[in-house]
C-alpha cells in the first residue's frame, strides 16, 4: 500500500466538529489519528493559534501523518490513548479543551495487506496495531487449547459459534498452521451454518474483532483511559468517543453516567444518517458519545 495517500473516510465528521467544539486558539487532543481525517477537521478548528495533540499506536499512521498533515498545528505522538496525562506532562500541557478517540479501525489499516485486517489479505494475520510490540494473532490462534480459544472469540468477539470455531481452528492448525487473514476468513466461512453466512456483516467479523481485541489489548486500554483522560480536561472540556460494537460502547456509556467528574451531553449517541452509511458503509455501527467535565 502506498501510505503517502490516505484512503479513510472520518465517521460522523460533522457532529465531531459540531460537538467537540474546536474553537480558535484552543488545544485539542485526537487520541487516535488513523488516517487524520478528524485530526485535520480538529487542526483547522483550532487555527494556527491551537494545537492538535495526535495520538496513535500505529508508527504507520505516524509516518503518513507526518506528511499528510505538514504546516498543520498538529504536534504528533507515537502513543497509547490511555497514557494521555503522561503524553501531556512530556510536552507541558496541564489540561485540554476536548479529547476525541475514534476506536474504529482505520481504512488505511484495512487496505494494507502486510497486516492481516482484511479477511481477504494473505499477508501475514497479525492485527496488531503497533506491530512492534505483542504477540501477532498468527501465533495466538495456533498457540491456545480449544477452550480458550473458544472462549476469546465469545468473549470479545460474542460469536455464538465460539465453540465451532475454536475446534475448526484447533483441527486445521494439525495438518497446517494457520497465517493468513484469508486462509482463517475462509475456515471460519465453512464451518459456520448457511444462516449465520448470510448475514450482512461477513461471517468472520466478530472472530477477527476478538481477535484483534485480544492482541491489542483494546478493551483494557478503553477502561483505564475512561477512569484518566478527564483529569485531563479543562472545566467546560469535552472528551467524545466514537465506538463500534456494544463491548465499547456499554463501557463509555457507563462510565460517562457514573463518573462524578463528568456530565453527559449526548443522553442519546450519535449515528450517521442514511447518507454518511450509503457513501460509508463502514459508519453502520458507529455510535458518538459526549460528555463534559464538570
Amino acid at each position: 500500500m502506498d501510505d503517502s495517500v490516505p484512503v479513510h473516510v472520518p465517521v460522523l465528521l460533522e457532529p465531531v466538529v459540531e460537538l467537540l467544539q474546536p474553537r480558535a486558539g484552543a488545544v485539542v487532543v485526537d487520541g487516535t489519528l488513523g488516517g487524520g481525517g478528524h485530526t485535520r477537521a480538529l487542526a483547522e478548528g483550532v487555527g494556527p493559534e491551537g494545537l492538535v495533540v495526535a495520538l496513535d499506536r500505529d508508527p504507520a499512521a505516524i509516518d503518513a501523518a507526518t506528511r499528510n498533515l505538514a504546516g498543520m498545528p498538529v504536534k504528533l505522538v507515537h502513543a497509547n490513548f490511555r497514557d494521555l496525562p503522561e503524553v501531556l506532562e512530556e510536552i507541558a500541557i496541564p489540561a485540554v479543551d476536548a479529547v476525541l478517540l475514534d476506536l474504529g479501525l482505520s481504512s488505511d489499516q484495512l487496505a494494507d495487506t502486510s497486516r492481516g485486517f482484511s479477511f481477504l489479505s494473505d499477508g501475514p494475520l497479525d492485527l496488531r496495531f503497533d506491530p512492534t510490540r505483542g504477540e501477532p494473532a498468527r501465533r495466538l490462534v495456533n498457540r491456545l487449547g480449544a477452550e480458550h480459544l473458544a472462549d476469546l472469540i465469545y468473549q470479545y468477539g460474542e460469536e455464538r459459534f465460539s465453540r465451532r470455531i475454536a475446534r475448526a481452528i484447533v483441527q486445521q492448525r494439525r495438518s497446517e498452521p494457520i497465517e493468513t487473514a484469508r486462509q482463517l476468513a475462509e475456515l471460519v466461512s465453512r464451518c459456520l451454518p448457511g444462516s449465520a453466512r448470510g448475514q450482512r456483516i461477513h461471517p468472520a467479523t466478530r472472530t477477527f474483532q476478538a481477535l484483534r481485541i485480544a492482541v491489542n489489548d483494546e478493551l483494557k486500554s478503553l477502561e483505564i483511559a475512561l477512569r484518566r483522560i478527564p483529569d485531563c480536561l479543562r472545566p467546560g472540556g469535552r472528551l467524545g468517543i466514537i465506538s463500534f460494537h456494544s463491548l465499547e460502547d456499554r463501557r463509555v456509556k457507563e462510565a460517562f453516567r457514573t463518573d462524578s467528574r463528568l456530565q453527559v451531553v449526548t443522553v442519546r449517541p450519535v449515528r450517521p444518517s442514511e447518507e454518511e452509511m450509503d457513501r460509508n458503509p463502514r459508519s453502520r455501527s458507529a455510535k458518538f458519545r459526549v460528555a463534559e467535565r464538570l
